[in-house]
This record gives structure tokens, sequence and C-alpha cells, in this order.
């Protein structure tokens, strides 16, 4: 059996496809590499370059490799760009979803994992956030990955593809130095970039009803992360042998803790030794005081829970920043 893994020379895809490899399975990946790095993957991972928008490509790869499973993370994923280029998000998140989605039908490729994310849910003013929740996302990132679900379900049910939608939510850290993410997008490597640009973290917002007035989140580790798209990959390969083809679930992939930015920045500092006070700015819009996941399906279901703590994201992102600040 061969999993085909798109957008697996990225940041998140590197860490699936190496925790898939690990685990025995066969892994085949495809990467425009607008934002992967073919380094990051296994010698052993074949690696074709090409984006899931290319519907002839795809038939042909999902031929030669007799690719019987698909788990697509290639996306953009960055929401500031996703407001200001609207078009660009649906066309390539949501086409491309479609392109492959049809390519996996016509090669009746049964089983397929969808990478979501907690955008879909919005601002929801819940403790914790299940998957009954209802999604109601507030930029067009969200609103892509929402779409998203919507069409790998449908898919699934007129072809009979059995699907695992994965909702994550704050991703952070690395399983090894130089699979760390070189971007500067999420607030761990932006703290990061601050100290080492000798500035101040920054806090947007000290007065939210939070216990220390900052927004709470729930982090995940990005190995926690593979982990439980390779139990989700392992979920469609069970059904399937038990005869239970076409089914769909959809899942948190959280810890089910909140950390508040405050209590981020600490950690932070502890671990790199930088210590100084953060500098409070007003509110960003859209920001919500809480989101923290319910992870009690994901353990039910797939037999996943989160096994790294925010120190250990923090101290395996600090390594991979290091080390990419020194190559």
């Amino acid at each position: 059996m061969t999993w085909l893994i798109t957008g697996g020379a990225g940041y998140i895809g590197a860490h699936v496809a190496r925790a898939m490899t690990g685990a025995g399975e066969r892994v085949l990946v495809l990467d425009d590499l607008s934002a992967g790095y073919p380094a990051r993957l296994p010698a052993d991972v074949p690696l074709v370059e090409g984006s899931a928008l290319d519907g002839g490509l795809l038939k042909r790869v999902l031929a030669e490799h007799a690719v019987s499973g698909v788990v697509h993370l290639a996306a953009r994923k960055q929401v500031g760009e996703s407001v200001a280029q609207p078009t660009r998000y649906y066309r390539e998140n949501v086409g491309g979803l479609a392109t492959l989605l049809e390519a996996v039908a016509e090669a009746g490729v049964g089983r397929f994992v969808f990478s979501s994310s907690a955008a879909v849910y919005g601002n929801p003013d819940v403790d914790l956030i299940t998957e009954d929740t209802a999604c109601a996302p507030v930029n067009p990132y969200g609103e892509t990955k929402l779409t998203g679900e919507w069409l790998v379900r449908a898919a699934g049910r007129a072809h009979g593809i059995s699907t695992v939608c994965l909702r994550y939510f704050n991703v952070a850290g690395a399983a090894a130095p130089e699979l760390a993410d070189t971007g500067v997008f999420n607030i761990v490597p932006m703290v990061f970039d601050r100290l080492t640009r000798d500035e101040a973290p920054r806090i947007f917002g000290d007065d939210y009803p939070t216990p220390d007035g900052t927004c709470v989140r729930d982090y995940i580790h990005v190995a926690d992360l593979a982990e439980a798209h390779l139990a989700a990959a392992r979920r469609l390969t069970a059904a399937d042998a038990n005869g239970d083809a076409g089914g769909d679930l959809t899942v948190n992939i959280g810890r089910g803790e909140g950390v508040s930015v405050r209590e981020l920045i600490t950690v932070i500092g502890e671990v790199t030794g930088d210590r100084r006070p953060a500098v409070v700015e007003p509110r960003r819009p859209g920001d919500a005081p809480r989101a923290v996941a319910s992870a009690a399906l994901a353990a039910e279901e797939l037999g996943w829970t989160a096994r790294r703590g925010v120190p250990e994201m923090v101290e395996s992102a600090w390594q991979g920043w290091l080390r990419h600040r020194r190559a």
C-alpha cells in the first residue's frame, strides 16, 4: 500500500512523512516546493514536484505508484494573506482539492485524510471546542478549510471513499532541528524573531476575560500532529479491511489544555534565557479570548492523544531556530 502526501516537503508534511515511514508505511510526496524543501524528506521517500491543481500529473502519479491512500496537506495557510488574496486561496485550497478528489475518484483510491484547521470554528464563546461546535469562520482561509471539509465528505459519499478530516489547533515545535518551521508567521517563531533582533515580545491585548487578561490557546506539538495523521491513515486502512469503506470522520487535534499568551512567553523566556518583559499593544481584530480543543473524540476514534507539552514544543522550536540561523 502506498500513501501519497501532498505538501509533504513542508513543515507539517515532512513530519507526517517521517512519522508514516518510521511506522513502516510506504510514502510518496507531491509538493510544488513553494514552501517545502526536499532536504526535509527521508532519503527513501520519492518526491514528485508539482501542484494539486495539475489534474494530468495527479492521474499519472496515482496510477504509476499504485497509490491507495492520500494525505492532503498542500494548501496556503496564512490568515492575513487570505484576507488580501481571497481568490488565490479559493483557487489553490478549494480548486486544488477538487482536482485532487476527481483524480482520486477516477483512480479508485479509497482512503483520504484531509488537513483541516480549527479556523473553521471562527471565534466560538465556549470553554472547550468540540466537533459539534458551530462552524463560523471569520477569514477566507478558514472558509476554504470548511468548504474543503464539505467537499471531502461529499466526494467520499459519492465515490465510496473513506475520509478523515483533522481540525488541528496551534502547531509548534519540531521533531528534529532540521524539520523546524522556517517561517515567522506563528507566535513562537514571532517571539524568537523579536528576541533575536533584541526587541521585546509583543502581546496584543491584556484585557481579555481570561485569568491573566491575554488570549488562551491550545498548542500541539508537530510530532504529535504527525502521529495523529498516522493514526487516521491506519484507521482508514483498518476500516477498509473490515468492509467499512465510505465512512467519514471529523476530529479535533489538540491537547485540550489552554495556555495564555503571557504564559507562553514566560516559557519562551525560560528556554531562551531572554526573560525581558513583553510589550502590551492594542488588541488585534478578530482574536478570540479563548480557543481550546476538546480532544476526547480523537482519543476515542483514533486511539490518539498528545504526548508532548509546551516546554518541549518551545525547546525543540528554539533548537531549530538556532540551526536555521546558523545555516
